[in-house]
């Protein structure tokens, strides 16, 4: 069963997305409040994507996407923002969440983005992968169990960071435009922009470099996009 978490405050919009996600074949669960959402977590544990808007009456959506992470690493999480605010998109994807949608937005594109990120999460059914472990200096990437160590320790990832991981890993010294890494990570069709790219690259810095500043691990290559020296 496909199950959504539909995280948003205002009824008429909400009643909007549970209809429109109901007739594209998911299961959604409705929450009004962040406290509600993170209840209806506990309640549904199967969920495997969440859709969190920004504005809430008491925690905000970056503050839920926060105690999501916290819970749960594996479940996909889109953003719902408004078009003016720039820095919410930012913000959501460095609190954890894997994409945004921009209000307004159409359900096609939603839908879109939701079956994107549900190929990552597991949901679709995905082609076995052609080798169980990569290993490049002490890093080693188990493609069975999507589990990333370093010298024997587990690093935690998102569904999004282990596909970033694993094309990183399975091209080992080749220069990935934003645009290639977008298109293998997000999807052809996702529509999300590249700046999303950034972002998480940014985040799996973090995770796996001594200085995410001087990073010798993830390279950038300037103008064009990444490079993977682990």
């Amino acid at each position: 069963m496909k199950r959504i978490l539909v995280l948003e405050d205002e009824d008429s919009i909400r009643s909007f997305l549970v209809l429109n996600l109901r007739r594209a074949g998911f299961e959604p669960v409705e929450a009004a409040t962040g406290q509600e959402a993170l209840e209806r977590l506990r309640e549904f544990p199967d969920v495997r994507l969440a859709l969190l808007d920004v504005m809430l009456p008491d925690i905000d959506g970056f503050e839920v996407c926060r105690r999501i992470r916290t819970m749960d690493s594996r479940i996909g999480i889109i953003m719902l923002t408004a078009k003016s605010q720039e820095m919410d998109k930012i913000t959501g994807l460095t609190s954890g969440a894997d994409d945004y949608v921009t209000k307004p937005f159409s359900t096609a594109e939603l839908t879109a983005r939701i079956d994107a990120l549900m190929r990552r999460t597991g949901e679709a059914v995905a082609a076995a992968p052609p080798a169980e472990e990569l290993r490049q200096g002490a890093f080693l990437l188990n493609t069975r169990t999507r589990v990333l160590t370093r010298n024997g320790h587990r690093i935690r990832l998102t569904q999004i960071e282990y596909a970033l991981m694993r094309l990183f890993m399975s091209n080992p010294g080749k220069p990935l435009s934003r645009g290639e890494i977008l298109t293998q990570v997000w999807g052809k069709d996702s529509g999300a922009e590249e700046k999303v790219v950034d972002v998480n690259i940014r985040r799996l810095r973090i995770k796996l470099e001594e200085d995410p500043n001087a990073p010798l691990c993830i390279n950038t290559v300037w103008g064009y996009g990444y490079q993977w020296n682990g």
